[in-house]
């Protein structure tokens, strides 16, 4: 039996629409629906609930009607069907009814295994589209991808890792976020629009806010601590990520006129290889250390680490 991306789905006398990702699953129950809507405005579409399910209904509903509209049959639940849904289920695969397509949306777990092996065998010339949970970046940059290209719309690359990186956690959202743009921003959508729309959205890092605020500069870096702290982190490794940055600024600037700590010392590559960071904001650094008032950073490190873990966010 054929097994299908939720952006594949077809039309086939069964459907089954399986896996944990709800947003997948709608997404392909509502294409296949506007599809056959599409072959036949006629159309009868009926939902039934598996778990509730009252002996006799589906050979009612899928029987033929007078008229000979095309049916469309979704059953919701299959994961906690009753028996007398899966007892009707099974007789139906034998002798599917002409024009007529049933969908079994089933989540997980192993409550209805032989109707799901049933289907997967073949039996009533079923397909099945998988809707597997998305965890990776690229799998959620490539749905919202094709929410953009089923909408005949144009997302440039940078613009669809911005949208990742803001809403990917909640699929339910991301999807709401492409329409919203497909919806309301107009011609070709880029990096800009998307930090126009979500800017405030973007997950802040904690070194993220050590490189702006050692770098100097300060109202970057206190926005970033703001989204930071609004998004849920934790203070505790905040700070201990101005640690590291300045423990090493540290032992940068103090390996100046020490020959044992040169840059082609065993020594002195270990402290380099500490000094390139993401963003680079060590780098330069120890000039800006000479500055550094008293008492330094470095002597505060140790009491913010104390404060931050004694007070926990009102640190």
């Amino acid at each position: 039996m054929p097994q299908l991306d939720w952006s594949d789905v077809r039309p086939a006398p069964i459907v089954l629409v399986s896996g944990a990702e709800d947003v997948l699953a709608e997404r392909a129950m509502t294409t296949l629906r506007d599809v056959l809507r599409s072959e036949d405005p006629s159309l009868e579409v009926t939902d039934i609930e598996a778990d509730g399910y009252t002996r006799g209904t589906l050979l009612t509903i899928a029987s033929p009607s007078l008229f000979g509209e095309p049916r469309l049959i979704r059953v919701t639940g299959v994961e906690k069907a009753s028996d007398e849904f899966l007892l009707d289920a099974l007789d139906y695969l034998g002798a599917p009814a002409e024009g007529t397509t049933v969908v079994l949306r089933h989540r997980s777990g192993n409550r209805g295994r032989k109707l799901l092996d049933a289907v997967r065998a073949g039996d009533g010339g079923g397909i099945e589209v998988v809707c597997a949970e998305l965890k990776r970046d690229a799998d959620k940059q490539e749905f919202a991808a094709a929410e953009f290209r089923l909408a005949g719309r144009r997302i440039a690359p940078g613009a669809l890792r911005a949208l990742v990186n803001a809403l990917g956690d909640d699929l339910g959202e991301l999807a709401a976020a492409c329409r919203q743009l497909i919806a309301d921003a107009p011609g070709a959508i880029d990096e800009r629009t998307v930090e126009k729309y979500y800017g405030g959205r973007v997950e802040t890092t904690a070194f993220e806010v050590a490189d702006a605020a050692i770098a100097g500069r300060h109202g970057e870096a206190l926005i970033a601590l703001r989204h930071a702290l609004d998004s849920g982190a934790d203070p505790v490794p905040m700070v201990a990520a101005f640690a590291m940055k300045i423990r090493t600024m540290a032992k940068v600037a103090g390996s100046r006129g020490r020959p044992h700590l040169r840059s082609d010392s065993r020594r002195g590559r270990s402290i380099a290889r500490g000094a390139t960071w993401p963003g680079g904001a060590t780098r330069g650094s120890p000039r800006r250390s000479a500055r550094w008032p008293t008492p330094t950073p470095v002597s505060r490190v140790p009491s913010a680490i104390r404060c931050s873990r004694s007070n926990g966010s009102s640190a």
